[in-house]
């Protein structure tokens, strides 16, 4: 009897990490196997420290705010003498984003800069919002936007106000400087 537990619990651990295994690398391990790695920054920010001016804000927007409890942000810097390392950490970035559990949001491009957003999740209810940005002179980074109940289609309309919205920036300064 005991003999068949432990082989049932052995079978059950084994099934468990090759399927593991065979989902290739997710986001989340991205962010682990790259956080102290050269040219890579990341932080853990939780929205309670971020200050942002709300009373701009319309109802969906404070809604869609007050959802978010932490950002995991992961930053990478190019240089000119590293371009070809720059090319392969975004192809991996883009290769995992390229996962149909990833949905679309919404794509900006601006002057060489590219913006795209994404979510996991469904369209009432997102698990995790992904905001992933590219410059070529600048490099990438990424944040994974973490909460409750998060509404893809409000994020999307806070994130577009996030664009003029007054944000402190000694909050953030750790990041700014890197990317300098």
């Amino acid at each position: 009897m005991q003999r068949t537990i432990i082989y049932i619990l052995c079978t059950v651990f084994t099934t468990a990490f090759l399927v593991s295994c065979g989902e290739g690398v997710s986001l989340q391990r991205y962010f682990v196997d790259n956080q102290e790695t050269k040219n890579f920054i990341t932080q853990d920010i939780p929205i309670s420290m971020v200050e942002i001016d709300k009373s701009n804000f319309t109802e969906e927007q404070k809604e869609a705010y007050n959802s978010v409890k932490r950002l995991n942000f992961l930053g990478y810097k190019t240089s000119e003498t590293d371009l070809e390392t720059y090319n392969a950490e975004l192809a991996k970035v883009k290769t995992i984003l390229s996962d149909d559990k990833y949905n679309d949001l919404m794509d900006v491009s601006d002057r060489g800069r590219k913006i795209s957003v994404k979510y996991i999740g469904t369209d009432e209810e997102a698990d995790e919002v992904i905001v992933f940005g590219s410059a070529k002179e600048m490099g990438f980074a990424v944040v994974r936007i973490l909460g409750d109940d998060m509404n893809p289609e409000k994020m999307g309309v806070l994130l577009h106000s996030l664009q003029n919205a007054n944000v402190d920036e000694n909050q953030i300064q750790d990041i700014m400087n890197f990317f300098k």
